[in-house]
């Protein structure tokens, strides 16, 4: 089961784009390429996905156990010809000061060779030292190569590559020229997400091609496969609940797209039939018996969101109607009165009484603890969840009278140390959760659907019973 680490030393070095480029150019070349992203984030993956033509997959010491992490390397790479991981950040960075959840402690815990990409420009023969210090650094890590990115020309090439041959036993496997044309656009939380940009395919191929002509794709397979075997695991099985099949309504679209896939897979594994919406131009809710709205840019397309107002009104009456809605951070915007964001306001669905305002810095950006309340429609008492946060708006002229789902033990959430609004059947958070381990937030979401289709036989009953008494 071949497997390796994509880091760098900082952010924005271009590991995002020497990781799409290396799934496209193996996928190209035939090989089967499975993908991870290593904390957590949407948006990488869905460039990473789209680059290896098959789901990627996060991997998240906040949110998933060491076994759990490992569990699923093993169980999604064994079916692909190597297994390429992300990291986030610099390669020793994380929110543990001892550097236990780090992309160094991944790697080890993997035994995943490393990759490091280096931004050089402005760099010459002080690359040597800092190498050097990464490699004394943690001497229990496979630090395998460098891939030097943001290279000024040949003659800076030269000097880079001998600055690192005099001084260090460490292979370049590759020098990327500076390009523009390879850049991602990037927004306030990041890349602008492939499902949005219209020329995604086409900018993965570009980088696809400077990577094929620039990096030796061949040594980066071979340092692959030193890794060590990790143990395949059976796939969970399907559920059989003995029930019929729930249709349950996902929101995907360039507006809503952010979505694990694994969280996607554990619905459908419980029992769900996943109908996909678009609410930028589907006129009606299809029938269904739940829905979910993800995260996503909703201010970008807050326009054509306004103007959909026929499935504005067909949401807002069916939430009315005790439909179960699940919506996490853009999908809590969309369901609020109105959007208000670069001097403009457009009318949202208008089904939960508060408004939301973009600002120009982050209002809740990060790992989040909550405690659930007595009032979650579908919790488990007052267990503690790990989560996350990313968002740049806010909740203003909120009625105060609706009940909570969370009480916010680390993080921003809606308001006063709360988050998760409850109105009829329907949470709306900017808490956003991942179906794991400790979290099977997918079969609780499930059987609560399903109790409310039972509701109305269960009040038939017992109507029944007390004529009869």
């Amino acid at each position: 089961m071949p497997h390796l680490l994509i880091s760098a030393a900082h952010k924005s070095s271009g590991k995002t784009t020497l990781s799409i480029g290396l799934c496209a150019a193996l996928t190209q070349q035939g090989y089967s390429v499975q993908a991870f992203k290593k904390g957590p984030d949407y948006i990488d993956p869905l460039w990473l996905s789209q680059a290896a033509q098959r789901p990627c997959y996060n991997l998240d010491f906040h949110t998933m156990s060491t076994p759990e992490l490992v569990r699923t390397v093993a169980r999604y790479g064994q079916s692909a010809d190597v297994s390429l991981i992300e990291g986030n950040k610099g390669l020793f960075d994380g929110v543990a000061m001892d550097g236990s959840n780090s992309n160094a402690a991944l790697a080890n815990l993997l035994g995943a060779p490393v990759i490091l990409v280096l931004d050089t420009r402005g760099m010459t023969r002080g690359i040597a030292p800092l190498l050097l210090g990464y490699q004394a650094f943690d001497r229990q890590l496979a630090l395998a190569g460098v891939i030097l990115n943001q290279v000024g020309g040949a003659r800076h090439e030269q000097k880079l590559r001998a600055a690192i041959s005099q001084y260090t036993d460490l292979p370049v496997l590759g020098a990327v020229q500076h390009d523009a044309a390879l850049n991602i656009d990037e927004r306030h939380l990041g890349l602008i997400p492939s499902n949005e940009a219209d020329s995604a395919q086409r900018t993965i191929e570009q980088i696809a091609h400077a990577v094929r002509e620039q990096v030796d794709i061949a040594a980066c397979l071979h340092i692959a496969q030193q890794a060590p075997c990790l143990l395949p695991t059976a796939t969970p099985a399907q559920t059989d609940s003995g029930w019929p099949p729930l249709r349950i309504g996902v929101m995907q679209d360039a507006a809503f797209g952010f979505y694990y896939a694994s969280d996607l897979e554990a619905l459908q594994r419980n029992g769900a039939e996943l109908v996909f919406i678009n609410a930028l131009s589907d006129q009606d809710l299809p029938d269904i018996d739940g829905l979910f709205i993800g995260g996503g840019f909703p201010e970008m397309h807050a326009a054509a969101l306004s103007r959909n107002h026929a499935l504005r009104t067909a949401l807002r009456l069916a939430i009315e109607n005790d439909l179960p809605v699940y919506a996490e951070c853009g999908g809590l915007m969309y369901l609020g009165r109105s959007l208000h964001t670069q001097g403009q306001s457009f009318p949202m669905v208008g089904a939960l009484p508060y408004d939301t305002v973009m600002e120009a810095k982050p209002q809740g950006r990060g790992y989040v603890q909550v405690q659930e309340t007595a009032q979650h429609l579908w919790g488990m008492g007052e267990t503690v969840l790990a989560a996350h946060e990313f968002h740049y708006s806010r909740v203003v002229n909120l009625d105060s009278n609706l009940p909570f789902a969370y009480r916010v033990l680390r993080g921003a959430g809606i308001i006063n140390g709360y988050d998760g609004l409850i109105y009829h059947n329907t949470l709306a958070s900017y808490t956003h959760l991942r179906d794991v381990d400790n979290n099977h937030w997918t079969s609780r979401f499930l059987n609560f659907v399903r109790q409310q289709q039972r509701l109305p036989q269960i009040a038939a009953l017992s109507a029944i019973r007390n004529h009869y008494v």
